[in-house]
């Protein structure tokens, strides 16, 4: 294998998905090759902090990484993302195949690292400050892209939520500037995607740090919506205290944004929101998804639950399946709460026991799944489009090729279409014709464009 070659293990959300992705094509640009774990001699390894027992998750990718290239130092290994803000170069002493560290910010300037480091065999790197101001990205290789894809618009958050520890991996507050967003969003439509999803920790604030550049996060989601050759458009991650009422205007005003959002609740009590630092109540949760649903009538929600934060008593808990309910979420992310090193809540008292914790996650996932299911089962018997993402695993009616798409709520379903064509990233005419756990199964009804 040539000594460009390379190799990305991801961690985490995806907004870390996204820098690989973009990290994967700068180095392409650069005329690395992307090649098997055991074959590449440059293997990177994104990180997320946001899960439990993120340091030790990494450790046991570095230790795969050793045995599969039997701990050859020729093999440069690179640490990026969140953990690596948070450990920073006392990765170096832990594994000696890491030469470079690179935290959030840090990671823009990787590849030129990895060639300077493939050129100085004796050098080690921390790539750690946070900067100022968000720092474009080299564009790397412009190749066909899939149907779906992601911009970031922002980096940072000024929240310091109690249990997130985001502020301190990924740095302040950083808006992108809105020609350089617009242009990477052509970018992607002029290679194939039909769909694309915003990301970033706060979207709705964007342009409100001292990098905006006066345009409000629904001005760009207009500008975007209007960009030709765009089917659908997406967002993630809002905090509902940020969310205004141009941004739920806007579903009812842009055709091209799907009537699916997802909307972090966290917890359902207002004692364990103000604990929380969430800076909404109840109240105000329900007023929004009210004015939301005013807006779009068809919306489908989702969310993020914590369970057993410090302090939750029972009646906390019931609290939050009441709002599940009130709320009819769709779907949800839902965790036990576990300390993450600098958040404040790390510092408070009364930790839930870990026996305690499992047992209400058991009975939340229990009333989202009876939730979830409600939802899919109303979907049977509408019509609809699908984007299709790629072959399904699932075999189709009567033997029939089945492909997977995604309806405009997300919900993934399985139709059956002609096998004499790759059908990736067309749209398709469906009536649902039957819900399973998970996802839907659907019948053409018309002609693909």
């Amino acid at each position: 294998m040539p000594e460009k070659s390379f190799h990305i293990i991801t961690f985490g959300c995806q907004m870390n998905v996204h820098d690989s992705q973009w990290l994967a094509r700068a180095l392409t640009a650069r005329g690395f090759a992307e090649a098997p774990l055991e074959e590449a001699r440059v293997v990177v390894v994104n990180t997320c902090s946001v899960r439990e027992k993120p340091e030790q998750k990494v450790m046991s990718a570095l230790g795969r990484i050793r045995q599969v290239t039997h701990g050859d130092p020729g093999v440069l290994v690179a640490v990026t993302g969140c953990v690596a803000q948070q450990v920073g170069a006392a990765f170096f002493e832990r594994e000696s195949q890491v030469r470079l560290v690179a935290g959030s910010d840090g990671v823009s300037g990787a590849p030129e690292a990895i060639e300077r480091l493939l050129a100085e065999p004796d050098l080690r790197l921390s790539l750690l400050d946070f900067t100022s101001r968000y720092v474009e990205r080299e564009a790397g290789v412009d190749g066909p892209c899939g149907p779906v894809a992601y911009v970031n618009i922002m980096q940072g958050c000024d929240n310091f939520c109690s249990y997130c520890i985001v502020p301190f991996t990924r740095g302040r507050q950083k808006s992108r500037s809105t020609p350089a967003i617009l242009a990477e969003c052509r970018t992607r439509l002029e290679h194939g995607a039909r769909e694309i999803t915003l990301l970033g920790q706060n979207v709705n604030a964007f342009g409100r740090d001292k990098n905006g550049d006066g345009v409000s996060f629904a001005s760009l989601l207009a500008r975007v919506a209007a960009l030709p050759g765009l089917e659908r458009l997406r967002f993630v991650t809002p905090h509902p205290k940020d969310m205004g009422p141009e941004d739920v205007a806007a579903f009812a005003e842009l055709a091209q944004l799907c009537p699916r959002l997802h909307l972090p609740l966290q917890a359902g009590s207002d004692a364990v929101l103000a604990r929380m630092r969430r800076r909404y109540d109840r109240r105000g949760f329900l007023n929004l998804v009210a004015a939301l649903r005013a807006a779009r009538p068809d919306l489908a929600l989702s969310t993020d639950l914590i369970v057993g934060f410090p302090g939750e008593s029972e009646e906390d808990f019931q609290a939050t399946l009441e709002m599940m309910e009130a709320c009819d979420f769709m779907s949800s992310f839902s965790f036990c709460y576990s300390d993450r090193p600098g958040a404040r809540a790390a510092l408070f008292p009364d930790k839930i026991p870990p026996d305690v914790q499992r047992e209400r996650l058991l009975r939340l996932q229990s009333l989202q799944e009876k939730l979830s299911q409600r939802w899919l089962d109303a979907r049977v018997g509408r019509e609809t489009c699908l984007l299709i993402e790629g072959r399904s695993r699932r075999g189709g009616p009567d033997g029939k090729p089945s492909w997977q798409g995604r309806d405009p709520y997300g919900a993934p379903a399985h139709v059956a279409l002609p096998p004499d064509a790759d059908h990736t990233g067309r749209m398709v005419p469906v009536r649902v014709t039957e819900a399973k756990k998970h996802s839907l199964m659907a019948l053409r009804t018309g002609e693909l464009w």
